[in-house]
């Protein structure tokens, strides 16, 4: 019998699974960007003390997805359409070397990763659900950099892929025309990964980050203008 491909039990730590928790409800599209977040009402929500909250919102801090206001507390980060231009653009560049990386692969277990995280997007997208939907679009730019078989790619994703879980989400709540849109969207670097086809893979990953980088910072200036 071998056990080599058990991974260990790890007990998670009370400030881990707040930070998880946090993360989720903040990514779940919950809150807006900009919006405030109460310490005393989400302490008392999750059943925990606030300092085991405020540490939890300090690490959400470090990954870029709440901010903390001097003598006015916390609020989930606002994107400006300097920060979409950033994070697309970083963004671009890894997952564009990562689709060609991955396409390029042939093993049976990368090809199975892949299309289950294809599977898994189109599954989302056809019950309609939002939150399903951006954890599924965001699960298949995981996957694709996982299987690109390059570990240092896939350590710099992991500092900014926080911020990347927000630009997604913001972008398909109030950017994306519904569940077609976003399959739409995928289409074509879907068909690239499928097609082993390493060229077309990086050049539909890279088009894609840039068109919804643009529509997105199309939809803050149009809420820059509706305020002034």
């Amino acid at each position: 019998m071998t056990i080599s491909k058990l991974r260990p039990v790890t007990r998670q730590s009370t400030e881990a699974i707040v930070t998880e928790n946090l993360r989720d409800y903040i990514l779940s599209g919950e809150v807006e960007p900009g919006g405030r977040l109460t310490e005393i009402a989400l302490a008392e929500q999750l059943g925990v003390a606030r300092s085991t909250l405020r540490m939890g919102l300090q690490r959400l801090a470090v990954e870029g997805i709440v901010v903390q206001i001097p003598y006015t507390g916390w609020q989930v980060a606002s994107l400006s359409p300097q920060d979409v231009w950033e994070i697309w653009t970083l963004r671009g560049s890894l997952e564009s070397l990562a689709s060609r990386l991955a396409a390029a692969r042939t093993e049976p277990e990368v090809r199975a990763r892949l299309d289950s995280a294809i599977e898994g997007l189109l599954s989302a997208c056809k019950s309609g659900d939002l939150r399903a939907m951006t954890d599924a679009d965001f699960a298949l730019h995981r996957a694709i950099v996982e299987s690109s078989g390059h570990q240092r790619l896939a350590s710099q994703y992991r500092v900014v892929e926080q911020q990347v879980r927000l630009f997604i989400a913001t972008s398909n709540k109030h950017v994306a025309a519904g569940p077609d849109d976003i399959i739409a969207q995928h289409e074509p670097l879907i068909a690239a990964l499928r097609a082993q086809d390493p060229e077309a893979a990086a050049r539909a990953a890279w088009e894609h980050d840039e068109t919804e980088g643009a529509r997105l910072t199309r939809w803050l200036e149009q809420q820059t203008e509706a305020v002034d």
